[in-house]
């Protein structure tokens, strides 16, 4: 079956109320806004639609409103913003999930300090990773590194039975057309070596389960707006929430496209089969 490709999201305006909006990919390319990305915004708080910001950035979500101001980005422009950071800083603030309830206090922090308000504020101690009690993993220190550069630490710390919290699910994104890895690709490869990982963010069912109340819309009027077929259409499929596949993001490469090109239809539908979460309709970039 064919995805249809859209103009904007006016097309679909009647099935929704509220919106939840991938930030990296849809909004921003990690340093500048996209090109009609404010003007999307205005145009959608003019029809009255409800927004959700839902970023898997291994950050606090007020992080994430400083980092849209600086783009042009104001807070007027959206209702209400959520990252896995937050949701981990929760989860290791609240500690009733099962996985959070037992873990020690000192962690190993793998990830840039610009990644400490995840835990700063909170009981927990910052330790090298032969004293840790947990690894909490939020991505490679440098833009550059690769997994190769964590080999030997991710078997380290699988050799010490050391659980993982990982506060960003991606194991890329694309930075100004640059492939950056991310925390998930190190959580991957961590739990491929046979190490226990907990993580807060899409896919995750447990980050859906407060979106409907957030936004004061039941889930059959709620959609999504992402870039990442194995995170944002994934996660909306699993929870039960229509998708739109933004194609200017990680998958523009695979997709033969440049950023805010139209896909080709059949190029289009064979990446989407390949990946096997189906969006209700595809667009080329964020557009009303």
């Amino acid at each position: 079956m064919t995805i249809p490709i859209i103009d904007g999201l006016s097309a679909l305006a009647d099935r929704f109320d509220g919106l939840i909006l991938d930030l990296w990919g849809v909004i921003h390319d990690g340093v500048e806004a996209y090109a009609g990305a404010r003007e999307a915004l205005v145009a959608i708080r003019a029809a009255g639609k409800r927004t959700l910001l839902l970023s898997n950035a291994p950050r606090r979500s007020d992080a994430l409103v400083a980092q849209l101001d600086k783009m042009g980005i104001g807070r007027e422009l959206y209702d209400f913003v959520l990252s896995s950071g937050e949701a981990v800083h929760l989860e290791l603030k609240n500690r009733t999930d099962p996985f959070y309830a037992v873990l020690g206090r000192k962690l190993y922090h793998l990830g840039p300090d610009r990644d400490r308000n995840v835990y700063d504020g909170l009981d927990y101690r910052p330790v090298p990773l032969d004293q840790a009690d947990f690894i909490l993993n939020t991505g490679p220190v440098e833009l550059t590194e690769t997994i190769s550069d964590y080999q030997a630490l991710l078997a380290e710390g699988v050799g010490r039975g050391l659980p993982m919290v990982c506060a960003n699910p991606d194991h890329v994104v694309i930075r100004q057309g640059a492939r950056i890895m991310c925390a998930g690709e190190l959580a991957s490869r961590y739990a491929e070596l046979g190490g226990l990982v907990s993580t807060r963010g899409k896919p995750d069912p447990a980050i859906y389960g407060q979106v409907s109340s957030i936004l004061g819309a039941p889930k059959d009027r709620i959609l999504a707006v992402g870039d990442a077929l194995h995170t944002d259409i994934r996660g909306a499929n699993g929870a039960g929430i229509g998708a739109i596949f933004v194609t200017q993001g990680i998958h523009a490469e695979e997709l033969g496209i440049r950023p805010g090109a139209i896909p080709d239809a059949s190029r289009l539908d064979e990446v989407v089969a390949r990946h096997g979460d189906r969006p209700l309709a595809a667009l080329p970039t964020l557009y009303w």
